[in-house]
């Protein structure tokens, strides 16, 4: 059974939940200034985003911290949950690294250092 590491999971979890949210919300804002509909949507879309982009800064600056990465790293891996679709290549980036770091086995990473 591999283990897991809940940090690095609520990282992963967090940096697609937010990235689908900024794609809802854009798209919401679309409907609504382009037709006139969606107004409800972009209140609940954009509340929803907007903690799961709180939850995930402080996730990636935690993962970060813990990772050692330089305070710059951090930086743009939290601003890629402000551009819709950069947190997913920003989560497969930092898991690549990961990875590297680790000979394959990213839980091993952090239990590390």
């Amino acid at each position: 059974m591999k283990k897991s590491n809940r940090l690095l999971t609520a990282y992963r979890v967090l940096a697609y939940v937010t990235g689908v949210g900024l794609i809802l919300l854009c798209a919401s804002c679309v409907a609504w200034y382009g037709f006139g509909t969606a107004e409800v949507a972009v209140a609940i879309v954009g509340t929803i985003h907007g903690w799961a982009f709180m939850a995930y800064a402080v996730v990636a600056f935690a993962l970060g911290n813990k990772m050692g990465w330089p305070i710059g790293r951090m930086v743009l891996v939290i601003l890629a949950g402000t551009v819709p679709g950069c947190s997913f290549v920003a989560e497969r980036k930092v898991m690549e690294d990961i990875r590297a770091q680790t000979a394959g086995d990213p839980a091993e990473a952090l239990v590390q250092v």
